[in-house]
């Protein structure tokens, strides 16, 4: 199993879903979405989850995985951020300024799709190609006028006072979040078996963060050392209100989107199509992937 810190293995653990598991698993721990796939595309690794865009630059790249199961979020953890004093107003303002992003990130694409609803394209702002603790300090210092990224980041940035969002993924991103096997492992009956049953208990155990969405902030703080005010408010705007949802013709088109987005601009060797790295074996009876996000009713922008 591939993971991030406090992700999969921490919410399980919660959840109570790890307990008399049959079968074994171990643990490897990553800093993102792109290493994880890497991993699974060498066979190190037979499955773990990742966001909306490293699936595409994968794909892209020619990458052995396949995408099993998918979650539907709200967005709005997904942002460009400004500072709390700064003149900018609106995405258009965003031209000849500069910006913070991690390439081939789920934000890298928001920031793409955010300057094309206001009329922009990337060429017209200056992209600092950042991750994400190289950025913060970026946007900390006023070193860049904006920094497109992801909670918990967002909600970091937010609950320390030091920015607000000029404006947030929904209506702009799909907010989806994949999980992805190796093809070797799904050819393996055993393995396959256990892939199966542990998206169920991923299924589970999201039911169970939203539901308990203060017990859940608690061991999230501890696991990534967030403090828990920003913990739980990055679990109401977004890591809580994840739903899960079909592999379905919609959610493939959108994927597809973002893959042809990415190819136009050249940041992905070839194009492609994102329905032949699906397996929509695990689907069951879920909803569509357009079917609304959990909500706690929380504002976005605070």
């Amino acid at each position: 199993m591939g993971d991030q810190k406090g992700g999969a293995e921490a919410v399980l653990r919660a959840a109570g879903e790890l307990d008399h598991l049959p079968y074994r698993v171990t643990w490897s721990t990553f800093t993102s979405g792109p290493p994880l796939l890497e991993a699974i595309n060498a066979k190190a690794v037979d499955f773990g989850g990742v966001g909306n865009t490293p699936p595409v630059f994968a794909a892209g790249a020619g990458s052995k995985i396949t995408v099993v199961a998918a979650t539907h979020g709200d967005p709005a953890g997904e942002a460009i951020l400004v500072p709390r004093d700064s003149p900018l107003r609106s995405a258009a303002d965003l031209k000849g300024r500069s910006i913070a992003v991690a390439q081939g990130s789920s934000a890298h694409f928001q920031l793409i799709a955010s300057l094309a609803k206001a009329g922009l394209r990337l060429s017209d702002v200056q992209v600092k190609l950042l991750q994400p603790a190289d950025a913060l300090a970026a946007f900390t210092s006023g070193k860049v006028d904006a920094w497109a990224v992801w909670d918990p980041y967002t909600s970091q940035v937010l609950e320390s006072g030091r920015g607000r969002v000029l404006t947030d993924g929904r209506g702009v991103v799909n907010g989806l979040g994949f999980q992805v096997a190796a093809p070797a492992a799904l050819a393996d009956a055993k393995k396959a078996a256990a892939i199966g049953d542990f998206v169920e208990r991923l299924r589970r155990a999201q039911d169970w963060v939203y539901r308990h969405p203060e017990a859940w902030a608690k061991v999230w703080s501890k696991e990534t050392g967030l403090p828990y005010e920003v913990a739980l408010a990055s679990v109401k705007r977004s890591n809580g209100t994840r739903i899960a949802v079909a592999l379905d013709p919609a959610a493939v088109a959108s994927e597809q989107k973002i893959a042809d987005t990415f190819a136009e601009l050249r940041m992905i060797p070839r194009k492609f199509r994102f329905a032949d790295f699906v397996d929509t074996r695990f689907d069951k009876n879920l909803p569509p992937s357009t079917t609304p996000a959990r909500s706690y009713g929380m504002d976005s922008s605070r």
